[in-house]
């Protein structure tokens, strides 16, 4: 098997996640924003405001990029699939001076700062089905760039799926352990808690078993 074809077949890749796509395995999308994050934003004192640059790592088709981008925030949705971001401006419009899209893997260092993510470029992250799609082997790395990218003082807000089956992806989080990556990264704690009115994925799975949470870079 030649490299290309192992390439494509390898989890998490690139063309991995395109072929999800357009087989239409994505039983995570919801066609608009997760709920609890949306109601997060638009109700909790604790939100952050804008203005401000906010990445969305793994944005898929990117409904949580253009939430943000219309509550004023210049949002930027990052995905290491092409059909993902082709579907993301489909569904909602190309580059514009508050809706970015980028093709990158957040894992890799070089690829976001060739696309104009340097450290501390981003007032937030949020965080919404990227972290349960890596390899847990990952998950430092992950962290590793979050906390890089964040301004001192940003904020990570973050829906995670927090299930103990031994599959994935989405692969599961131990709410406590999760928490205490997240506060060896550099990070520290405003909110973690269930999350409420999660919604049903098109898989069928009403999404009970999300954790809600709101930390901030130290400075």
């Amino acid at each position: 098997m030649d490299a290309r074809r192992l390439m494509h077949d390898k989890p998490g890749s690139g063309p991995w996640w395109d072929q999800r796509y357009r087989d239409g395995r994505d039983g995570w999308e919801l066609g608009e924003p997760a709920p609890p994050l949306r109601r997060f934003l638009e109700v909790d004192p604790r939100a952050p405001q804008p203005p401000g640059r906010v990445l969305v790592p793994g944005c898929g088709r990117g409904h949580e990029v253009a939430m943000l981008a219309s509550r004023g925030f210049t949002a930027i949705g990052l995905d290491i699939s092409a059909e993902a971001l082709r579907e993301a401006r489909r569904c909602h419009g190309d580059d514009s001076d508050r809706l970015q899209w980028l093709q990158a893997d957040l894992l890799d260092p070089a690829a976001y700062l060739a696309g104009g993510l340097g450290p501390g470029s981003c007032s937030g992250v949020l965080e919404h089905t990227c972290f349960c799609a890596i390899d847990p082997a990952s998950r430092p790395a992950y962290l590793s760039a979050v906390t890089q990218l964040l301004e001192p003082g940003g904020w990570l807000l973050g829906l995670f799926w927090c299930h103990d089956r031994p599959d994935g992806p989405p692969y599961g989080s131990e709410p406590d352990q999760l928490a205490a990556d997240l506060a060896a990264a550099g990070l520290e704690p405003v909110l973690w808690q269930p999350a409420e009115g999660s919604a049903q994925g098109r898989d069928g799975r009403v999404r009970c078993d999300e954790w809600l949470g709101l930390w901030r870079r130290r400075p």
